[in-house]
């Protein structure tokens, strides 16, 4: 099966490069400015050539590798909702995203992948920045399209809505079609979650299971300037209340034996997930690790890009770039 080549910014904990090595994608070059990330991807991947800088510093003249892929990547931090779109934090995140598309100038990659929030797709807020996008994207030959994926509708136990930006060289956009939905019938969370609950003897993991039939709510990486780990904002820990789980902070381990599974008595009769778990929901592979501490591996994994869509994506990428079918096997996120 031949590789085909990209370039990923803002790489993170690696979700959306895995997803496109399944797809048959190899990296040149992974960039990301967070230590504990770049951590992340050499201890899953030794054979990756990462790059810890921040993408506005980045010169890709001084790595020529560059300027012959066939994809540049991108999983950028979120841009906020509309009703924040004025806050500095959110300029430094379009700043991020205007960065990306001129190293696509610089680059000239034969297809070009940003993943972001659904809203950056659509909502009136944004406008000035896809404007931005449109006209530089046609000054350089590409055509592009914007579209909404729901991570749960490829095997992902989780309701995790996100924007995609596809962009082609004119010759190759008239193949490319959105990824269609992999899966008849979502995951549910006690279905992906059961097993691993099971694994320190808890007794009511099978009870427990038996009521989660829902997907997961988005989980929330949450901000580095912000607390610990937790599973996301009121609304959020109030959905996973209604699953048993506390939401409120993330466990050190799965429950043991003697752990009483009591919801209607609050937070504390309520099981917790780890970290592992999370990443499970956010459908990495069991064997994918994390480096750092409990909240910098949440914060990794909240903020990374479902390795099945990453997948999903590269497979109709690749289709569209005119490369054979991968005939990597697919992969399951239950442990």
């Amino acid at each position: 099966m031949s590789k085909l080549r990209f370039v990923e910014v803002c790489a993170g904990a690696g979700g959306l490069a895995l997803g496109l090595e399944h797809a048959g994608f190899e990296p040149v070059l992974l960039l990301d400015k967070k230590s504990v990330a770049c951590d992340t991807l050499r201890m899953n991947r030794p054979s990756w050539q990462v790059l810890e800088t921040d993408l506005l510093d980045f010169a890709p003249s001084r790595y020529q590798e560059t300027y012959d892929v066939d994809l540049l990547s991108a999983g950028l931090p979120r841009v906020k909702s509309s009703a924040t779109v004025a806050r500095t934090e959110t300029e430094a995140e379009l700043r991020l995203l205007e960065a990306t598309i001129y190293l696509a100038h610089a680059v000239q990659p034969r297809a070009l992948l940003i993943e972001n929030v659904p809203g950056l797709v659509d909502a009136p807020a944004f406008e000035p920045i896809r404007d931005f996008i449109r006209k530089e994207l046609e000054h350089l030959g590409y055509r592009f399209r914007w579209f909404v994926l729901n991570a749960a509708d490829f095997g992902v136990p989780q309701d995790r809505k996100q924007g995609v930006l596809v962009a082609l060289k004119n010759q190759y956009f008239h193949a490319f079609r959105p990824p269609a939905p992999s899966v008849r019938e979502h995951l549910s969370v006690g279905r992906a979650l059961c097993r691993s609950m099971a694994a320190g003897g808890w007794r009511d993991a099978d009870r427990w299971a038996a009521q989660a039939l829902s997907v997961a709510p988005t989980l929330v990486g949450g901000s580095d300037r912000r607390g610990g780990a937790d599973l996301g904002p009121t609304g959020t820990k109030k959905a996973w209340a209604r699953m048993g789980v506390d939401g409120g902070t993330v466990a050190d381990g799965v429950p043991g034996p003697d752990f009483a599974w009591a919801p209607e008595a609050g937070r504390q009769g309520m099981v917790r997930i780890t970290t592992e778990q999370a990443a499970l929901l956010q459908g990495f592979p069991s064997d994918w690790r994390f480096a750092g501490r409990k909240t910098a591996r949440y914060r990794q994994i909240g903020h990374a890009s479902p390795p099945p869509v990453g997948r999903a994506l590269g497979l109709e990428i690749r289709a569209a770039l005119g490369a054979p079918a991968t005939s990597v096997a697919g992969y399951t996120s239950t442990p």
